[in-house]
This record gives structure tokens, C-alpha cells and sequence, in this order.
């Protein structure tokens, strides 16, 4: 794990809550020079702790009214051609491997309920290798950034 301190944490914590905010507004907010904050920045991402700068793109907007999360068994053997099929399918947006009674988990978006529907009856039900599944239409969702704490 890569050693950090409690100003690359505060600076992490504002640029996952907005990635967008300029070097200056940053530098004023978290109250240090402006060329400590670029050049943290910088570190940060060499260092591969900042991977990406992103968007969050509001699916609602865009009439995706419907998020799903689906959870699958399949023939291990079939692993991968099961996991190639379903990023073939539009509204896949994320497979996860994971423990517990699934094998993997599924999030999907929609535009309506019977697109759902059809999504995962008649495109990820007829994947060869699937030998199961769940879904779970998300009713509401509350989020929060990560916030990457000082260590103590």
C-alpha cells in the first residue's frame, strides 16, 4: 500500500466528491498553496492512487428509469463466455465476482420495467451457462463519497 498523508487524503476526499473543481477553488478550500495542491495531484496520479477523472452522467435524465442488480449462477466452465455475452447486452454496465449464494452480480439500467423485463428474460436468461438467477429492481438509492479519513 502506498504511503499517503492526511493533506493527500483531504485532497482525495474533494476530488471524489467533484472532480472537476479547479486547482485554485481546491487550494483555497483546503487552505494550501496552490502549487503543494498541483503538485500533490500529480504525485497522487503517478503513484496510481487517482486512476481517472470522471463524469457521473444522471441516467434519470437520460430516461433510465429502471436499475436492477441481478444475481446469476453459471456453470463455472462456461465463466467466461457467460461474463463476454453479458457485456454484449446494452444496460450491463457492471459484473461483479463476488462470495455468498451467487457467483456473480449484474448491474443493469433500463428505460422502462417491461425493458427490464426483456433485458433479463430474454437476453440474460438465454446466455449458455447460466443456471440461475435473482433480480432485485432498486427502489431507492442514498449514497455518500468516500471519505478518505486522516489516519489517527
Amino acid at each position: 500500500m502506498a504511503k499517503i498523508d492526511d493533506l493527500d487524503l483531504q485532497i482525495l476526499s474533494e476530488l471524489s466528491e467533484d472532480a472537476s473543481i479547479s486547482v485554485p477553488k481546491l487550494s483555497k478550500k483546503i487552505k494550501v498553496n496552490s502549487s503543494v495542491v498541483y503538485s500533490r495531484i500529480k504525485r497522487l496520479v503517478k503513484r496510481k492512487l487517482i486512476e481517472r477523472f470522471t463524469i457521473v452522467v444522471n441516467d434519470l435524465e437520460l430516461g433510465y428509469q429502471v436499475k436492477a442488480l441481478a444475481g446469476l449462477n453459471m456453470d463455472s466452465k462456461q465463466r467466461d463466455n457467460v461474463i463476454d455475452e453479458l457485456f454484449k447486452i446494452d444496460g450491463v454496465r457492471e459484473i461483479a465476482e463476488v462470495t455468498g449464494r451467487f457467483d456473480i452480480l449484474v448491474t443493469m439500467y433500463a428505460k422502462t420495467l417491461d425493458g427490464m423485463h426483456k433485458l433479463i428474460s430474454d437476453k440474460i436468461g438465454r446466455i449458455q451457462g447460466v443456471i440461475s438467477s435473482e433480480s432485485f429492481i432498486e427502489m431507492k438509492t442514498r449514497t455518500k463519497s468516500m471519505p478518505y479519513m486522516p489516519s489517527k
